[in-house]
């Protein structure tokens, strides 16, 4: 049997994380007539990333993303590809170390998935120069992800960055 380069991708990403558990989305909505191979491997992504964001455990982006990964949001400033990312990860975990990423909901269509999160954490470190005093933050982000080759290559995403900056006391409520 020859290996497809989906095959390929998913047999070489499976081992590292043989023992670990990815994140579980609350809701899964799935196309139907996907062949459940290239479902799996969809939803098998978005769970890598998805777990990136929850814990900050850099491993899981690069084994959901692709070498040639774009961010088609690109917030100013933000280093495109990989790099992205993991960099805003650090950044908000030195603000809110204990961020946590709920996985609300995950919509598989074609080559498409929309995930909904909802992070959640408490403002205990620094965020430019404001200490936080510990309070709680809690904010929603929804992200479309293209995937090819059971990697997520492009990336469209949306935050509710006002709440957040209204939780850090960055912004009047």
């Amino acid at each position: 049997m020859k290996a497809t380069p989906l095959l390929a991708a998913m047999l070489v990403a499976l081992p590292a994380f043989a023992d670990e558990r990815l994140v579980s989305a609350q809701q899964v909505i799935a196309d139907p007539s996907l062949p459940p191979a290239l479902r799996d491997a969809e939803i098998q992504a978005a769970r890598r990333y998805a777990t990136f964001w929850h814990t900050g455990d850099e491993r899981h982006a690069r084994a959901a993303l692709a070498a040639d990964f774009t961010d088609r949001t690109l917030p100013p400033g933000r280093a495109q590809g990989v790099p992205g990312p993991l960099a805003a990860s650090t950044f908000v975990r030195t603000a809110i170390p204990d961020l946590q990423a709920d996985l609300l909901q995950l919509i598989v269509a074609g080559d498409r998935v929309t995930v909904h999160y909802r992070f959640h954490g408490h403002f205990t470190g620094r965020w430019a120069d404001k200490q936080g005093q510990g309070q709680g933050i809690d904010f929603i982000a929804t992200d479309i992800y293209r995937i090819a080759d059971g990697k997520i290559a492009d990336n469209w995403h949306i935050e509710d960055n006002l709440t957040l900056m209204q939780q850090l006391g960055l912004v009047a409520r």
